[in-house]
């Protein structure tokens, strides 16, 4: 059978493809999801809703109330956007995909984390844009260089995806960052398009938001994340009423509107005390296993290690003549251990390999201990 071009164009993402070799005993790195189950709170909710009646369709931009909660409680600290700035979408994935293809036309370049999310330069080359790699180092706690990304800029640059708590490497954004390419927005005319799905995993520092900063902001978000929730596929994309309606449309003829059930246990979570107190001892255990990581992954030879601000990931950096898939897949084979390699996240993940310490403290000894015995003997 023949597939179209545009699925010939994009590779299976290097995060699946680990996924799939993974053993029923494998001590699993490569995985970034929370361990936790959903908050209590939430689960209950999620029952309510389907019993008292939430199962039909809801308007394709998700409920009122819920797009209004969403804008008071995560927007509010940020602009003065309202429910109208307010999309719901499939998971924070689907609020990408629906944020790029409703920007980009052909022809269209876009900057790109390199390394950076799986989904980033894919969703690009899908809207027959072209991704443009801008370079995220560990010397430099894979925080952008900002000359770097001038010298890309010319009149086809339609937007720039930034991450931050970034996914793989851990690394943030600092104010100066963040203003200084809002700044390059404005005087070159593109957008913004901000992922900041980890913003509450943050251990150093502060998070800032681009959109404290520019009106050229495309915002996709995820509750997958802060509310220990990835299979429940429910998120958002905020920015300018202009263009979430006309966004709309095409998150319409993709998936017709948002879960109802997931959208009213959202609506009945978001701001509860309870719920917030559960978030704020996950991350608080987040934290601890980032200690712990990295303390482990520093003693490790042949590895550099940068300190992860944020999120759940580690990038390390290793200096053997080893491609990194070669390498994952020897780790996997002899130490029953899955990391994912660098460089599925682009061309500058070559030599580097992603831990996501979304795992208990026992799985985490257990591999680390495995890593080393690996590293060691080579």
């Amino acid at each position: 059978m023949r597939v179209s071009q545009r699925v010939q164009s994009i590779k299976l993402s290097g995060i699946r493809k680990m996924f799939e070799l993974v053993g029923s005993k494998t001590i699993n790195f490569g995985i970034g999801q929370p361990d936790f189950q959903p908050p209590p709170k939430a689960i209950k909710a999620l029952a309510n809703a389907v019993r008292e009646g939430w199962n039909k369709y809801t308007s394709t931009y998700g409920i009122p109330e819920l797009r209004e909660k969403i804008a008071e409680y995560f927007l509010s600290k940020y602009c003065d956007y309202t429910g109208e700035n307010i999309l719901i979408t499939i998971g924070g994935s689907h609020a990408l995909y629906i944020a790029i293809m409703s920007l980009i036309d052909k022809g269209d370049e876009v900057l790109v984390p390199d390394p950076g999310f799986v989904l980033y330069a894919p969703h690009v080359t899908l809207a027959n844009g072209k991704p443009v790699y801008y370079t995220l180092r560990i010397e430099n706690d894979f925080r952008p260089d900002i000359e770097e990304l001038k010298n890309l800029i010319n009149k086809k640059t339609k937007a720039i995806i930034v991450n931050s708590p970034n996914n793989p490497t851990g690394g943030m954004l600092e104010r100066e960052d963040v203003k200084a390419i809002a700044d390059l927005a404005e005087d070159y005319d593109f957008y913004i398009i901000s992922d900041e799905v980890y913003n509450v995993f943050v251990y150093e520092g502060k998070h800032v938001s681009f959109l404290e900063y520019s009106d050229r902001v495309l915002y996709p978000m995820s509750f997958s994340k802060i509310y220990a929730m990835t299979g429940w596929r429910i998120g958002f994309l905020a920015g300018p009423k202009e263009f979430i309606d006309q966004a709309m449309k095409l998150s319409y003829y993709t998936i017709a509107c948002p879960s109802a059930p997931m959208q009213r246990a959202l609506l009945d979570i978001i701001g509860d005390p309870e719920v917030e107190e559960y978030v704020r001892n996950m991350i608080s255990e987040f934290k601890r296993r980032r200690d712990y990581v990295f303390k482990r992954l520093s003693e490790i030879p042949h590895i550099t290690v940068s300190k992860p601000k944020g999120a759940f990931y580690v990038l390390p950096k290793y200096d053997l003549k080893i491609p990194s898939e070669e390498l994952a897949m020897k780790i996997l084979n002899e130490k029953d251990v899955a990391v994912t390699p660098g460089s599925a996240f682009g061309p500058h993940g070559e030599y580097h390999f992603r831990i996501s310490f979304a795992t208990s403290m026992r799985q985490l000894e257990i591999g680390l201990n495995r890593l080393y015995e690996f590293f060691s003997s080579l």
